[in-house]
């Protein structure tokens, strides 16, 4: 973990999948879960007050997160000051709850909020790195259901540049679903089946050219 002070209101946090891993935090929640709400961004917070002098306390704090190619994490946290004059307002205290951790999960879904959407990530793929999510995943899936499209991955391959690379690429299309199996029940009791199998392939296939 790597913490810079960029100026009196502003530092940039740079994590490294070493890092998730140290504070049990499971890869995808992380990337697609609020940043708020998990037990390292308080570390971290902690991490800077002691390190570079960054105070939040009493002060609201705004966070941009960018996954890079590279499979680090760039986290910019800006605090906001507050108002000279007296004020109402009160600081919430952020609701931590630790995610259980679940980095050998063989299988994941994420949520698209339209089939546009879809095929901007599949669009985006075909210069980056779609064979690669051949060796990811073996068996894709695609699901409409209330309105929004769920794609499902099985028989993950755990290797770590490929869960970086994928992940790095599908965050900003989509976010993870939490209890993936349960889920799944759900989509195929009640979704309906876009595309069975090889959904990114088959997507190229009829509607991208």
């Amino acid at each position: 973990m790597k913490i810079e002070k960029l100026n009196a209101d502003k530092i940039r946090i740079t994590l490294n999948m070493e890092d998730l891993k140290e504070n049990d935090i499971d890869f995808h929640s992380f990337m697609s879960n609020p940043i708020q709400s998990q037990d390292l961004f308080m570390d971290m917070l902690e991490k800077a007050e002691k390190e570079v002098g960054f105070v939040t306390q009493d002060y609201r704090v705004m966070i941009e997160a960018l996954a890079m190619s590279n499979g680090n994490f760039v986290l910019t946290v800006t605090r906001i000051c507050p108002e000279k004059q007296k004020s109402t307002y009160k600081p919430k205290k952020l609701n931590i709850k630790r995610k259980t951790p679940n980095i050998d999960s063989k299988k994941a879904i994420y949520a698209f909020e339209n089939f546009d959407e879809f095929l901007a990530y599949c669009e985006f793929l075909q210069n980056d790195i779609l064979k690669l999510l051949d060796d990811f995943s073996s068996h894709t899936r695609l699901y409409e259901y209330g309105n929004k499209y769920y794609f499902v991955l099985e028989n993950l391959n755990m290797n770590e540049h490929l869960l970086k690379s994928f992940a790095s690429s599908i965050t900003e299309f989509a976010h993870f679903v939490e209890e993936s199996d349960l889920f799944e029940s759900k989509l195929l009791e009640y979704g309906t089946i876009i595309f069975k199998d090889h959904a990114v392939s088959t997507c190229f296939k009829h509607f991208i050219k």
